[in-house]
């Protein structure tokens, strides 16, 4: 069980957002590559990073930063933001990244999806963002109609190496995890799931212990982590079964 800590790129910084609106980002480095460096010394053994100005645009902005997180952790990196393209995702595998997040291109272009997990087995990910539980696009900007599950069982056999699941409505507010949409997500397909939006607290580490939870790869934290709500020691104990001394909710 993984837990991934969170960059997210606005502007060459670390921010978070609340449900994905860019006017409500919070820096919390100007410095990313150091922020990736401490997460490492922290114990984390993956990275999540999002560049969201790619998001937004179509096409990878953060390019800089990224490349100085790479150089600055010996950790897996995963990426999501703007990477819509075969040539964009052999250019990232090729700098260094252990594999790249696909979302808006995965409800437009599926087949591309399934081209691009031939190409580069165990290194794509697709990205379910979801409000209301319909999947969200553009950066969140645009509904579609389509389901969650409706989605990600378009990608059974195509080897995906993971699909990372955001429910927008908790992204950023510490409201906790949508556990039950989350494990329905993983009961209905057999590719891996990483839970994302709303971790909150240790409670949500316990959680992620439960045996219904068990079949995910992992979650993501972000804000939790950077507010101090969660203590990198504790949480990475519970998770690796060691009993954390407390446990808060």
């Amino acid at each position: 069980m993984i837990l991934f800590p969170a960059i997210d790129l606005k502007d060459g910084q670390c921010v978070r957002l609340k449900h994905g609106d860019m006017a409500t980002a919070t820096i919390y480095n100007d410095d990313p590559a150091a922020q990736a460096k401490a997460f490492e010394g922290q114990g984390f053994e993956w990275l999540h990073v999002v560049d969201l100005n790619g998001a937004f645009q179509g096409q990878s902005v953060n390019s800089a930063a990224v490349g100085a997180i790479l150089k600055a952790t010996k950790n897996p990196v995963q990426l999501g933001g703007g990477i819509r393209t075969l040539e964009q995702i052999e250019d990232w595998l090729d700098r260094g990244l252990a594999r790249v997040i696909l979302g808006t291109v995965a409800v437009r272009d599926p087949d591309l999806v399934r081209q691009a997990c031939k190409a580069f087995p165990g290194k794509v990910a697709v990205g379910i963002d979801a409000k209301g539980g319909k999947v969200a696009v553009e950066g969140w900007a645009e509904a579609s109609s389509l389901g969650v599950i409706e989605l990600a069982r378009k990608f059974e056999g195509a080897g995906v190496a993971a699909i990372i699941y955001t429910d927008i409505d908790r992204d950023g507010v510490l409201t906790g995890i949508n556990w039950d949409a989350t494990i329905d997500l993983a009961d209905a397909v057999s590719i891996p799931v990483i839970a994302s939006g709303g971790l909150a607290s240790i409670a949500d580490i316990v959680r992620m212990t439960m045996p219904d939870a068990k079949k995910l790869e992992g979650a993501i934290s972000g804000r939790a982590l950077y507010d101090g709500r969660i203590d990198p020691t504790e949480a990475l104990a519970i998770l690796r079964g060691r009993p954390a001394m407390e446990t808060r909710s």
